[in-house]
């Protein structure tokens, strides 16, 4: 079977969907007719300079992606069935960014840039047996590193504040341990991130309308550490 006949749909994101292959990868192929070459270049950086993430190689289109299959739940998952603290979920988020953020960029068109993963959250880390690994590199770029950050944070305080009071409620136990011990957010930083999420086309209308006390609660969790 070639990348071009995928087997089992074994996921659908907003812009690519992901099939088993029977020698147990599995093919990521873009919708939108995005190239995944860069991606896969960028993984293969990623994964010479130690940092957790899937083996991923070219696809036979440019819109493919081949990834090893990983198993585990993602850190989401871990922390809505009580399997991970939400303290933990914050500290480990930290830990991945500044370990991303140490890694040599590959260009570095600017002094100071750095490798930014852009959408870092919850349901993009997978717990594996050979510890965390970070999935859906599609919004890499290089930049400045307290951008990637406030958007970590404030699509974690978006998602948090969308569900159930109790997970609400709770958001500073996990907002907290994650900004701490990382460079300080600034107003700059914040605004750009919520320009950059206000203008992401996945966001409904409810997530439009949490995104300002999304704001508001990162730079509040912000004061705290």
């Amino acid at each position: 079977m070639s990348a071009a006949e995928p087997g089992e749909l074994l996921g659908t994101g907003r812009t690519a969907d992901v099939f088993a292959l029977p020698d147990g990868r599995v093919l990521r192929r873009y919708r939108t007719g995005a190239d995944a070459r860069g991606e896969a270049e960028l993984m293969a950086h990623l994964a010479a300079h130690g940092y957790p993430v899937p083996a991923a190689w070219p696809g036979e289109r440019p819109t493919d992606l081949l990834m090893e299959r990983l198993d585990g739940p993602t850190v989401a998952r871990a922390v809505t069935t009580g399997t991970l603290a939400p303290g933990d979920a914050g500290r480990l988020l930290a830990d991945l960014l500044r370990r991303l953020h140490a890694v040599p960029p590959r260009t570095a068109a600017r002094p100071g840039d750095r490798l930014l993963h852009l959408d870092l959250h919850p349901e993009n880390v997978l717990l594996t047996a050979r510890g965390p690994v970070v999935i859906d590199w599609a919004t890499a770029t290089e930049g400045d590193p307290g951008l990637d950050v406030a958007m970590s944070a404030v699509i974690l305080a978006q998602a948090l504040l969308g569900m159930p009071p109790a997970y609400a409620e709770a958001a500073p136990a996990m907002l907290v341990p994650l900004l701490h011990g990382l460079p300080p957010l600034t107003a700059h930083h914040l605004a750009a991130a919520r320009a950059r999420r206000a203008a992401d086309p996945g966001l409904d209308a409810a997530d439009h309308q949490r995104l300002d006390a999304a704001v508001a609660l990162v730079r509040a969790c912000a004061d705290r550490t």
